[in-house]
């Protein structure tokens, strides 16, 4: 497979040239019942009619162009279409409050909007006004009219549909420009913005540029090099984010792969069953709740179907560990496998569509046991690790070599380095070259420097310089170590508690812990500076409602915490039994049980879905008191 990496529009020009026929589907989608597909001749036609339309509209290389709108061919025309001329992409979480989307409008100086739903239209029409740079707005759906309200906007409307018809009608004016302004595109200019505020903090722009981009993709793919030209990958978290850009998004556009957009979460499902995937990105929460849900339906009942499922479970453990370990399973352990895969494994795998090689997860560390259970299963979950800074792809699990609990291998080209947090000093760096299969180091920050680094935050040259130190290293601000080569998460360095003894926890391996139980579904730990650790609870909805028989009012109510003493004991069950994995000063001494989740609506959590620690203690301060104020008295 002939590959020709140097920019984000050549990536997919390239498929044409050397992989595929233009008429091959590039492009699935869902249209009423029936999946629709699209070739690359479409998409090409349709991104080459977006340049003619801009072109024609003044914009010049350098200019930004927004997007808000879920994952759609929508999204992938105007991106190809931008991109191609030399824009800029700005692509803004559909989540965020509008202050916040009026905030990136103006500091990217955005000229143009693409918008994908009725609800997010309202939302732009609101602060189109106070968005001086603002002169068009895109709606991807034909009868915007009356979503538009009677306010007199600054700046232009037009359809999606007509915007391409415009352009086309105007491709022969610009065809050879289009042509040129795409060999002017430069690896080193830039490609994207993505904001990203973290847990703190103004929204700050991270410049990536094409190479940064193409660069990841295609050491991404020598070290994944299974992907194909014939699979088939299920889109369904946010392009949004750096993560689903660059490993669905791109490296469909360089391997050739096609790209299958799932309707919702809620349908994914369904969806998988339909498309039979190859190939999905994911993230940790998603394969724990299959984990939680697999294992609850197959054992809930009790009887044979339960001593079938545990007896299949530890067959595939130990069949897993036999590879694993480079030793081939024997005569009766491969039999035992067979089975186990024909009574259950089998017919898990058929509800994620039969055909998945492999899953990709991202964003944050995949608790170790659910990264066994799959394994377990027979269906492989590959690590990667990345910010938004890093394009993001700073390393990832190789396919045969598996060690669950880290985020695997550093992908080739870059350094990775671990330092102390307080002294700087720098125990080690390790490269794709040097990695040694036993090697173990000191735990400190992750810090990294290559071709994966953003060229810095848009407009703020001071926090550039903050996390971009003299020599070129990144610091990742995440806390972490090498553990048989691979590169280990241990926590964020703004995460880390230190208890009123001096002892430090980190709360991401904690929380990973109680969140094995099926009757939690979020955990937010406490004890900074205080005596011991105390935690806020999100109760699984859907265990407590088979638990409780619960009604939806039940969930509606206005009052923040449940008080209810027996679902406060039901939880407490499985907080004590798992809190005996735990060191002493890690385990929780009280808790108080949520209603309902945190959300990014709230402001209570990121759109990467990371709790926002100082929003979360300050929202809940008073009843954070409360748990340290009845732990003492108790005593």
């Amino acid at each position: 497979m002939k590959t020709e990496f140097s920019t984000v529009p050549r990536l997919l020009r390239n498929v044409v040239i050397n992989i595929h026929p233009e008429t091959e589907t590039f492009l699935i989608y869902k249209e009423g019942d029936s999946w629709k597909e699209i070739s690359y001749k479409q998409t090409l036609d349709n991104a080459d009619a977006i340049s003619s339309y801009l072109l024609e509209m003044g914009i010049k290389k350098g200019d930004r162009l927004g997007f808000i709108i879920e994952n759609s061919p929508q999204y992938i025309y105007y991106d190809q279409g931008l991109q191609q001329i030399g824009a800029v992409n700005v692509s803004i979480y559909p989540t965020l409050a509008e202050h916040e989307i009026e905030y990136i409008l103006n500091d990217a100086g955005v000229r143009a909007i693409l918008v994908g739903t009725p609800f997010l239209l309202r939302k732009i029409v609101k602060i189109a006004n106070n968005c001086p740079s603002l002169q068009r707005i895109i709606p991807a759906f034909d009868d915007y009219e009356k979503h538009l309200g009677d306010q007199h906007l600054n700046a232009g409307v037009i359809g999606f549909t007509a915007l391409i018809g415009e352009g086309r009608k105007n491709l022969p004016v610009y065809h050879k420009q289009i042509d040129a302004c795409r060999e002017a595109v430069l690896p080193s200019d830039l490609s994207a913005l993505i904001y990203t505020s973290g847990t703190t903090g103004i929204p700050k722009g991270v410049m990536l540029t094409h190479h940064n981009f193409t660069e990841n993709v295609r050491v991404s793919l020598q070290q994944i090099p299974f992907v194909t030209p014939y699979e088939t990958f299920l889109s369904f978290l946010p392009l949004s984010h750096v993560f689903e850009r660059t490993a669905t998004y791109h490296i469909c556009c360089a391997s050739g792969s096609k790209i299958a957009f799932s309707q919702s979460l809620e349908l994914l499902a369904r969806n998988m069953e339909e498309i039979k995937p190859t190939f999905m990105n994911c993230v940790p929460r998603l394969l724990e709740r299959i984990h939680d849900k697999s294992i609850k339906t197959a054992t809930q009942a009790g009887g044979a179907k339960a001593r079938i499922f545990n007896w299949a479970l530890d067959t595939g453990k130990k069949y897993r560990e036999t590879r694993e370990a480079g030793k081939k399973p024997g005569l009766i352990l491969t039999l035992r496998q067979k089975l186990a895969d024909k009574l259950v494994f089998s017919k898990i795998r058929e509800k994620t569509g039969g055909r998945l090689k492999c899953l990709l997860s991202g964003g944050a560390a995949l608790p170790k046991n659910v990264g066994e259970f799959f394994g377990d299963l027979g269906i492989k979950v590959l690590e990667g690790f990345g910010l938004t800074e890093t394009s993001p792809i700073m390393s990832i699990t190789e396919f045969d070599r598996q060690v669950y609990g880290t985020v695997g291998r550093i992908i080739p080209g870059i350094e990775v380095g671990i330092q102390d947090v307080d002294t700087r000093k720098i125990y080690t760096v390790q490269t794709y070259d040097t990695f040694n299969p036993s090697f173990e180091s000191p735990e400190g920050e992750i810090i990294v420097r290559g071709h994966c680094v953003m060229k810095g935050y848009w407009n703020k040259p001071e926090e550039t310089a903050l996390v971009i130190d003299p020599e070129g290293w990144f610091h990742t601000g995440d806390v972490g170590l090498f553990h048989k080569g691979n590169l280990k998460i241990t926590d964020r360095i703004k995460n880390i508690l230190v208890n009123s003894y001096g002892k430090n926890i980190y709360p991401t391996p904690v929380e990973n812990t109680y969140l094995k139980s099926h009757r939690i579904e979020q955990i937010f730990l406490i004890g900074d500076k205080r005596e011991y650790i105390t935690a806020i609870v999100v109760p699984s909805k859907e265990s407590l409602q088979d638990e409780f028989k619960l009604k939806e009012e039940f969930f509606q109510r206005p009052e923040m915490f449940i008080e209810d003493k027996e679902i406060t004991d039901w939880i407490g069950q499985d907080i004590r039994r798992l809190s005996n994995e735990l060191a002493k000063f890690e385990r929780i001494k009280n808790f108080r049980v949520k209603r309902n989740p945190f959300t990014i609506e709230a402001g209570e959590m990121t759109p990467s879905l990371k709790a926002k620690r100082k929003v979360i203690e300050k929202k809940y301060a008073e009843d954070i008191d409360k748990l340290y104020q009845e732990e003492e008295a108790g005593n």
